[in-house]
């Protein structure tokens, strides 16, 4: 059965950092565009970031553009998400994906099976 595995959320306070992960169990994640996307209560889901299969080009969302890094370990067939100087408006949980469609201006999901994400709360 193929799933996608998060992890790596939890509490910290404005301006920390967390690094997500999202681990595949039964595919190759180099093989898919893989991306991290994240919803809040009351809010719609919103793609944050993206990797290519082909080249690993990355996208990002306005929201998190120069605060976030996202990089696929092929050896740990895992994709991870850096988040940096959080902002009280980034906790969410946060959910990855492999039914993605990215470009330079948009990360779009594709399907509509999700796991159990990871939340992350920002809070002093």
């Amino acid at each position: 059965q193929v799933q996608l595995v998060e992890s790596g959320g939890g509490l910290v306070q404005p301006g920390g950092s967390l690094r997500l992960s999202c681990a595949s169990a039964g595919f190759s994640l180099d093989r898919y565009p893989t991306a991290w996307f994240r919803q809040a209560p009351g809010r719609d889901r919103e793609g944050v970031a993206c990797i290519s299969s082909r080249n690993g080009a990355t996208y990002y969302a306005d929201s998190v553009r120069g605060r976030a890094t996202i990089s696929r370990d092929n050896v740990q067939n895992t994709v991870y998400l850096q988040l940096n100087s959080l902002k009280p408006e980034d906790p969410a949980i946060y959910y990855c994906s492999k039914e993605v469609f990215c470009t330079w201006n948009r990360i779009r999901a594709e399907g509509n099976s999700w796991g159990q994400g990871t939340q992350v709360t920002v809070s002093s």
